[in-house]
């Protein structure tokens, strides 16, 4: 799970452009958005979308579950572990 956090971590770094912003910077508990690491909702969807393609996950903007899933780097790993086990 650590290393999937590493990646995650890394690929919002990547797909959001973040230069500023190393992967150890990212708590693992905090909120990605608004307090926290400050992403909006266009970040929402760019990291909805490198997921997607990095992971084969497909995520659904209108599940209720979707923001909880997107709430800290914990609840993503979760998630994206989860929909990994679900697809094979």
């Amino acid at each position: 799970m650590e290393q999937l956090k590493a990646e995650l971590k890394q690929l919002i770094i990547n797909s959001l452009e973040l230069e500023d912003i190393q992967p150890a910077d990212i708590d693992d508990t905090a909120p990605l958005f608004i307090d926290g690491l400050g992403l909006d909702s266009i970040d929402a969807l760019e990291l909805g979308l490198a997921i997607k393609k990095k992971y084969n996950i497909k995520i659904d903007a209108n599940d209720k579950n979707t923001q909880r899933h997107f709430a800290s780097i914990n609840n993503l790993a979760a998630f994206v572990q989860q929909q990994s086990v679900v697809e094979n």
